[in-house]
């Protein structure tokens, strides 16, 4: 048996599975959300999935330690292009300039990039540096996570700069750094919150802290958005309305346009899938963190075991924050769906960052 055939037979089939499953079903979603309106969304969608599973596998057989090596060009590379958005290459959305267009590239989010390369540059180092004292780890975690993450509150993008801070707390702790530090930057993290919030975020975005803890409060105006999402989502029922159903809150324009196939998403497939749909998918998800998980838990090594649980602690908290503001128990960031929203960047940096968890599974018995 050739090396190649040994790689492609000996994958971790649970997350190759579910990530090929949850990829059409995002281009399955994305229709029935947008095709009364335009063709262009799924469109586009169904290509970036056909590109993103082609990382997906290339990386896969690929040998994950390699990536050491691009780790900090990435890192450089992402933190410079976050940085570009601040120029005249920037693009607002949503209220936040986190858009960069390039010339013969196109647009893309390059904040996401930095997140992943800020996971493998953190892992480098905390692999290299396993017997060093955990103070000065955590110091050198802090400025390696730091430009990246001020550049992107800054923009600012209140959701995207949150979720660096489980997915380093969560590679620290894969590392092995004690937990009582771990505990105590998460308790000082939550002691500057007011500050943050009073002075990082624009007034917009304080309005909707404001509006997720009583969602009554200016119902036409900063509420406006919550509030159809779970008259939507609770119209659904226990089957929903149907696939492509006529006369919901999405085809009739209660939940935007413009936001409906991407942060909203799951809006659309609450009301036309139901609580079962809901569950069936929040289930997919379930499987897929257990397979990223349990490749961690496989790995040879430290490095693969910290990028496996940095990735897999990304896609948690994506899938809860996205899900979490849509139901009202989390204020609402912007952060999108993995695999099932809208949008190429986003969906290329989750198939690469899968790719890298099943190649740590497939060369698990290599010896280190």
């Amino acid at each position: 048996m050739t090396p190649l055939l040994r790689k492609l037979l000996g994958m971790n089939w649970l997350l190759v599975g579910l990530t090929i499953l949850l990829s059409f079903f995002g281009v399955v979603a994305i229709y029935s959300a947008t095709y009364f309106r335009t063709s262009e969304y799924w469109e586009k969608q169904a290509i970036w999935v056909a590109g993103g599973l082609g990382v997906f596998f290339t990386v896969s057989i690929m040998h994950y330690r390699w990536v050491k090596w691009a780790a900090l060009p990435l890192y450089l590379t992402g933190t410079i292009l976050t940085a570009l958005t601040y120029t005249s290459l920037g693009q607002e959305h949503g209220g936040a300039k986190c858009w960069l267009r390039l010339p013969g590239i196109g647009t893309f989010q390059p904040s996401q990039l930095a997140l992943i390369a800020g996971v493998l540059t953190v892992a480098l180092f905390l692999s290299q540096f396993a017997r060093l004292h955990p103070v000065p780890k955590l110091l050198a975690v802090g400025a390696i996570i730091a430009a990246p993450m001020l550049l992107t509150l800054k923009q600012p993008d209140f959701g995207m700069t949150l979720v660096w801070i489980p997915v380093m707390l969560t590679t620290a702790f894969a590392a092995g750094l004690p937990k009582r530090y771990l505990l105590a930057i998460l308790l000082s993290g939550m002691a500057l919150m007011p500050l943050v919030i009073n002075f990082g975020l624009k007034p917009y975005q304080r309005q909707r802290l404001v509006t997720f803890v009583d969602p009554q409060i200016d119902p036409q105006g900063a509420s406006y958005a919550i509030n159809q999402a779970l008259i939507a989502i609770g119209s659904g029922g226990f089957a929903g309305k149907g696939f492509k159903a006529t006369g919901t809150q999405v085809e009739q324009g209660f939940i935007p346009g413009t936001t409906v196939h991407t942060d909203y998403i799951f809006t659309a497939i609450g009301e036309q899938w139901g609580f079962l749909g809901n569950v069936i998918l929040i289930s997919a998800f379930g499987g897929l963190l257990i397979a990223c998980l349990y490749s961690a838990h496989k790995s040879a090594d430290v490095y693969g075991l910290v990028i496996s649980t940095g990735f897999a602690m990304q896609i948690f908290f994506h899938v809860y924050q996205n899900i979490g503001m849509t139901i009202a128990i989390m204020p609402i960031t912007g952060l999108p769906l993995p695999l099932i929203s809208y949008g190429g960047t986003f969906l290329l940096m989750n198939m690469f960052a899968l790719g890298l968890v099943n190649s740590v599974w497939i060369h698990r018995r290599e010896v280190v």
